[in-house]
């Protein structure tokens, strides 16, 4: 019976072959396919239905069916039996569809004689392309032979689609890959740019999906399956003695490669008529689709380490390697589903923006970006999918929206962006080497975040007056083993040379939360912004902390230094973390090294708590550094990696401007210096506010000082306080509006 439907099937896709090479419109290429497969499968309908839209599925070919509903009659995504199958992405097999739960009637296209109905799900590496459906009189479930012989029609169909065979005249649906196309993300760095798509791994093109030799084709699915494993052995052997955490991933890919439910599927997919990468990329679509509805972390891991070993066996399978010969444009925008720390830096400064369909506004490949200045868009669904190597883009980080293809409306209006921001910069150029005085005579110290060498230049070409927050973690993240501490003192001696006579803040290792080490054993917590991270890891795990501490005082080598702890919530792991800097400093005396005469040692207050530490800590930290980004989600309460809730809370809500006021008060007490640090440092209007509260020095990114001092030099601070004054007493939720509407006047 197998055999017999296998032939069948095969016979099917060979006539599907055929329709494919015909020369005729698409259109009629489609009414060709829907005729074969009814003809095929003994049914009296058959119909496709295509994604209008993400939201819309439209009829675009039909048997059986009254032609005048074809590319007229339309379904919501969820709507009726296809709209569900559509959605859920399952079959719905049944013989009586007026009975089944979702049923909707279209009375244009006279299904009501029509009782029996299966729908396939058309897709292809999860994303949803549309429906094949076949319908007939005759009350009757379809057999398990037949809906299998009908998902592999889909999967062909789905490559057909992939491939544009689908692309008719005016009344079919638009070429795909050919149309102007927005994605809307979030952003991850700002900024504007514009340049040409460049694939972090560019797609495997299955460009031969049906195959007439069964045989052929399991041979050179087992010659990939064992030129795989061999590879995985390879890579097991590299690490052995190594990473726990790495070894357990491998021994996984290991155990996918010899899984003999994984080959069997595949030798039964071919034995219907597919090629040996379509058989993968078959099986691929489906381990997609569970990953995309796996609730539990460790399936959607294991179905992740089955996803990214079917790219590897469909490499091997068609040549296709990272490495397609195409060459990189001279203005890359790269474009990945996510993207580690490592290859970010590899590319460098090269790339003129990034746009992923995953990654956080806290991930290693956003604190890359920052550091070197490129305008990232990030949770950009679905665009690995659509974009092509070379196709025209232009990254909106500010807005975080990416234009695909764009119209030349769009191309217009954002030129004209991008020229403004361009005489803006020139315009900065000009106060780069003025302070930031207000025109009340008050001035604010400019400082500027960095994380790798590469910041360094800008300090001179922003005009910042030192580095406020210089990130160690960096040099951890990007690596598959933990640095030495001679690595360790040689780099920060050579920030420390870079920047000259100005000064630099080292912040000692924040990893946790979002930042977890490749080679550190990750932590399964339900909330790890609020769990064990920062300087928590570096007290209960004093080693690193010392390494760390001992390789700065080297690099000093007498030099002034300046080191703050990251996220401490009480005064006793501050004095807990100064004590591990005393055993350290003491620990270089004994061994003969120079230690500088002045040692500053800060704190970063990025949790409410710090804030109403005892009168004794204010009175001997060595300054405080408002950790902005931490400080406010915990402040509100709001997740800055949930887009649900991020965006509903203002920095420029009373309640956090008076917080904000209340820090600085008490550090002006004691005289302790204090500074913010965060993405609403570089945000003029905030910086504004900040500083009107009492903050008298700010720490950002480059690109931003120039913005920030122009606004700041225009201003009268002691006028926008009274502003925020007034909006409070009057009971505003936010002085945003207020504080608008005053420089307007102005």
């Amino acid at each position: 019976m197998a055999e017999r439907t296998g032939s069948e099937s095969r016979k099917l896709l060979g006539r599907l072959r055929e329709a494919m090479a015909d020369d005729s419109a698409g259109q009629a290429r489609l009414d060709k396919i829907t005729s074969l497969i009814a003809s095929s499968m003994g049914t009296e309908v058959c119909s496709i239905y295509l994604f209008r839209d993400p939201e819309t599925l439209e009829l675009c070919a039909t048997e059986g069916l009254h032609p005048d509903s074809v590319h007229k009659t339309r379904l919501k995504l969820g709507e009726g039996l296809v709209g569900r199958v559509a959605r859920r992405g399952r079959i719905i097999n049944t013989a009586n569809a007026t009975q089944q739960r979702g049923f909707r009637y279209m009375p244009e296209t006279g299904e009501e004689i029509y009782s029996s109905f299966c729908g396939i799900p058309i897709q292809r590496l999860g994303e949803r392309l549309g429906v094949l459906v076949v319908q007939s009189k005759e009350p009757r479930d379809f057999s398990s032979d037949e809906t299998y012989a009908l998902e592999i029609v889909a999967m062909v169909l789905a490559e057909m689609a992939e491939l544009g065979a689908f692309v008719g005249e005016e009344d079919a649906l638009s070429p795909l890959h050919q149309q102007p196309v927005l994605f809307k993300g979030t952003t991850g760095q700002e900024g504007a740019t514009e340049g040409h798509v460049w694939l972090h791994e560019p797609r495997v093109v299955v460009v031969n999906p049906i195959a007439e030799d069964p045989e052929a084709e399991q041979k050179r699915l087992d010659e990939a399956i064992e030129e795989l494993r061999v590879g995985v052995d390879k890579m097991l052997q590299g690490a052995a003695g190594g990473d726990k955490e790495q070894l357990e991933v491998l021994e996984a890919y290991r155990m996918f490669a010899n899984s003999k439910g994984w080959m069997r599927r595949m030798a039964q997919d071919i034995s219907q008529g597919l090629s040996a990468e379509a058989a993968v990329e078959k099986e691929q679509s489906t381990a997609r689709a569970r990953m995309a509805q796996a609730t539990d972390a460790y399936l959607r891991d294991r179905l992740h380490d089955l996803d990214d070993l079917s790219n590897r066996l469909l490499r091997i399978l068609t040549g296709q390697g990272s490495n397609t010969g195409a060459e990189m444009p001279e203005d890359p925008v790269l474009i990945a589903r996510n993207i580690g720390p490592a290859e970010l830096l590899e590319y460098g400064r090269k790339l003129k923006g990034i746009v992923l369909e995953e990654g956080s506004v806290g991930s290693h490949a956003a604190i890359v970006a920052r550091a070197l200045a490129i305008p990232l868009v990030i949770h950009a669904e679905r665009i690995t999918t659509e974009a092509l190597n070379g196709d025209h883009i232009m990254v909106d980080g500010d807005q975080g929206i990416a234009h695909l293809r764009p119209d030349e409306s769009v191309v217009g209006a954002f030129r004209d962006k991008i020229a403004m921001h361009a005489n803006a910069q020139e315009r900065y150029a000009s106060i780069r080497e003025k302070p930031a005085t207000t025109v009340d005579g008050e001035t604010i110290a400019m400082h500027m975040n960095a994380g790798l060498m590469a910041d360094l230049p800008s300090l001179k070409g922003s005009g910042a007056e030192g580095v406020g927050l210089f990130r160690t973690e960096l040099q951890f993240l990007v690596r598959n083993q933990m640095p030495r501490r001679e690595e360790l003192a040689e780099l920060y001696a050579r920030v420390m040379d870079n920047a000259g006579d100005k000064q630099v803040v080292f912040r000692t290792l924040d990893i946790g939360s979002d930042k977890v080490l490749p080679y550190m054993a990750p932590q399964d917590e339900p909330n790890p912004a609020l769990g064990w991270r920062a300087i928590r890891v570096g007290l209960d795990k004093p080693g690193v902390l010392r390494m760390q501490l001992q390789a700065l005082l080297r690099a000093a080598n007498g030099r002034p230094l300046k080191v703050m702890f990251p996220f401490i919530a009480q005064f006793a792991e501050y004095r807990a973390a100064r004590a591990e800097m005393d055993k350290a400093i003491e620990r270089e005396r004994r061994l003969g090294h120079v230690i500088p005469d002045d040692i500053t040692v800060g704190a970063m207050l990025e949790t409410p708590s710090l804030a109403f530490a005892p009168q004794k800590f204010f009175e001997e930290v060595g300054f405080i550094s408002i950790g902005g980004n931490d400080l406010k989600q915990f402040f509100f309460a709001a997740d800055r990696e949930n887009e649900r809730v991020r965006r509903r809370y203002d920095t420029l809500n009373i309640s956090y401007l008076s917080f904000i006021e209340g820090i600085a008060r008490r550090c002006q007490s004691t005289n302790t210096p204090v500074s913010f640090c965060g993405e609403d440092a570089g945000r003029p209007l905030e910086a504004l506010c900040l500083a009107a509260m009492g903050l008298r020095t700010l720490s950002m990114r480059p690109a931003s000082i120039g913005p920030v001092k122009s606004l700041l030099m225009r201003t009268n601070l002691s006028e926008v306080k009274a502003v925020i004054e007034e909006a409070r007493e009057s009971g505003d939720q936010s002085a945003r509006q207020a504080v608008m509407d005053y420089l307007k006047q102005q």
